[in-house]
């Protein structure tokens, strides 16, 4: 099923990558803009999309942190490969 044919369930949540730190080995770069859901890994390496993958699930159906913490509809993650670290930014589109 290609991208264009998933299922739109809940809020759709996009990730933007903040900040490359040495060399993605996937080809991630600053500014990129990637449609993310449960369904729709949207080309995201498979380390990077594993990592995320709870903070996806939790914006697409409406969960959110403390308005104490910042915006509930956003929130910063980095890969786990500390050596060319990908931080990117998930964010609810409501």
């Amino acid at each position: 099923m290609s991208s264009d044919e998933q299922p739109q369930v809940g809020h759709k949540v996009i990730g933007i990558i903040k900040r490359v730190k040495g060399k993605c080995s996937a080809g991630h770069a600053v500014g990129h803009s990637i449609p993310l859901s449960g369904h729709d890994t949207g080309g995201l390496c498979g380390f990077l999309y594993h990592q995320i993958f709870p903070y996806i699930i939790m914006l697409q159906f409406g969960g959110g942190f403390p308005p104490e913490w910042g915006d509930p509809n956003v929130i910063e993650m980095d890969c786990m490969d500390k050596h060319n670290l990908v931080t990117i930014e998930l964010r609810r589109i409501q």
